[in-house]
């Protein structure tokens, strides 16, 4: 079986939705479907379900630009995030679009016809069907949903309570009146302890370097008070710009000015902890701010739960796992009822497929990334890609609009392929990670499977809102580097 599309849209959350609105507004007469490979749109939001699950963004910035937030929280749940996904789906008619339990393994591109095979298995009936296109666009995110990152402990398997990763939750665990030790110090980890407070007998973040963490209220007295007394979307409109300032703004000077950032950073820690916490210690990292994602802990639940007692940091090594905890490298034991591993994302290309075109084997290792959202050699494909400075839908949504562009130019000029090429004098690039400058290890660990970046425009990958904008909204579509072409016998077909 095989059905045609102009674009065909891999992924029914953040990325997805923002696409298929861009598309329906902005290319209103281009056909288009969603494959989604689980059962419910949402994404990230739909398959995460541990306890406390949240943004660690403001939501006035990863909202959508044209939907306004309207709720009261700017920092929102798990549960709260998807409602709105849902909202945006159902009231622009994006729902009827998607094609649930479709999963995509493959995509092959034949120059000759101009177009993408999609090759897809009903995870319901295991049938096998094959979407063409003459474009595609990837919105699957950046991590496995297979699984999540888990480093290889010894003597897990002596270990007599519970093992759980913050990615396959199960709906039963309970964990009332248990000692329960959270492995990590990024955003989940932040998240998990002061949510699991509320219940467990004692939680302990064990982390093996600490992480930068600032409190912000979840409210923005700012939007509460614009919303009174301007009409929805002027105030949404003013609050994102207001928060997008702020964001480069803040990471400028981190770049600029990373010590008294740091300063800055750690006094707002021991202000919270007060002067006999070992902030050093637990709350001081190796690299500057913005190295690494900066963590953010709304309404100090962390440190309250630290001052109150319910929760501890303990900053160590792992020796091994024991019938009973965990065995420390300084000689100390963590009693543990329950383990749960908040080690990380597995990440990935492209949504874990295999992409072929015109009979050979795509290698991203060996392509260099077009604006951080096309790759040399691969036609009429982008991928959504959000920041990591930022909130990750100020660029997915610019991502949608330079392909909505895109789309258009090639209907203007009744070209039908489009395709990244290195000029004679790129061929000299000094090549730069995909995303540079960021030492996560869910990046660091993954960072030879992705595209290379160059050392001039377009083969960027920006993590700069501005620069994105210019990018993205005003740069020419015809700059020497994408190549258009109508191939012949699809002409003549």
């Amino acid at each position: 079986m095989s059905e045609h599309f102009d674009v065909v849209v891999i992924g029914a959350g953040l990325s997805g939705i923002g696409a298929a609105y861009h598309l329906q507004t902005m290319c209103p007469d281009r056909t288009y479907v969603i494959l989604e490979g689980r059962q419910n749109l949402g994404g990230t939001w739909d398959l995460f379900r541990y306890p406390g699950v949240r943004s660690d963004s403001d939501m006035h910035t990863l909202g959508y630009r044209f939907k306004p937030w309207t709720e009261a929280k700017s920092i929102a749940d798990g549960p709260a995030i998807l409602a709105y996904l849902r909202e945006t789906a159902k009231e622009n008619g994006i729902d009827g679009h998607i094609r649930f339990g479709c999963l995509a393994s493959r995509a092959e591109w034949s120059s000759v016809d101009a177009r993408w095979s999609v090759h897809t298995v009903d995870k319901n009936t295991e049938q096998d069907s094959v979407f063409t296109c003459n474009y595609l666009f990837m919105c699957s995110g950046y991590y496995s949903y297979k699984k999540g990152f888990t480093p290889e402990f010894v003597g897990v398997e002596s270990f007599e309570g519970t093992i759980v990763h913050p990615q396959k939750w199960p709906a039963d665990l309970a964990y009332e009146d248990k000692n329960v030790v959270v492995i990590g110090s990024g955003a989940t980890a932040m998240t998990l302890v002061p949510a699991m407070t509320s219940t467990a007998r004692h939680v302990t973040m064990l982390q093996r370097s600490p992480t930068y963490v600032v409190s912000r209220p979840d409210h923005d007295p700012v939007a509460d008070k614009l919303r009174k007394f301007l009409p929805a979307k002027l105030a949404y409109r003013l609050t994102r710009l207001k928060n997008t300032t702020m964001q480069q703004i803040v990471y400028k000077k981190t770049r600029t000015e990373p010590e008294k950032v740091k300063a800055q950073l750690l006094g707002l820690v021991r202000a919270e902890l007060g002067p006999d916490y070992d902030v050093d210690t637990h709350f001081t990292p190796s690299y500057n701010p913005w190295d690494q994602r900066l963590c953010l802990v709304p309404n100090s639940d962390l440190f309250r739960a630290i001052r109150k007692g319910r929760a501890s940091v303990v900053t160590d090594q792992i020796q091994n796992f024991t019938p009973t905890g965990i065995q420390l490298a300084s000689g100390q034991h963590l009693e543990a009822d329950i383990i749960v591993t908040a080690t990380g994302l597995q990440m990935v290309t492209l949504g874990e497929m295999e992409f072929v075109v015109d009979g050979q084997l795509v290698d991203f290792a060996k392509t260099w990334t077009y604006k951080g959202c096309s790759y040399s050699g691969v036609p009429n494909m982008a991928s959504s890609f959000g920041y990591i400075n930022a909130s990750w839908t100020l660029r997915s949504d610019l991502t949608c609009e330079y392909v909505c562009r895109l789309l258009n130019h090639m209907k203007k000029t009744r070209t039908l392929q489009c395709t990244p090429q290195l000029r004679q004098e790129d061929h000299a690039m000094t090549p730069r990670s995909w995303i540079d400058g960021f030492s996560s290890g869910y990046m660091e660990r993954t960072m030879h499977l992705m595209p290379r970046q160059g050392d001039h425009a377009p083969w960027i990958n920006p993590q700069n809102y501005g620069a994105d904008k210019k990018m993205f909204r005003k740069a020419p579509i015809e700059d020497g580097v994408m190549l258009f072409t109508a191939p012949e016998v699809v002409l003549r077909s």
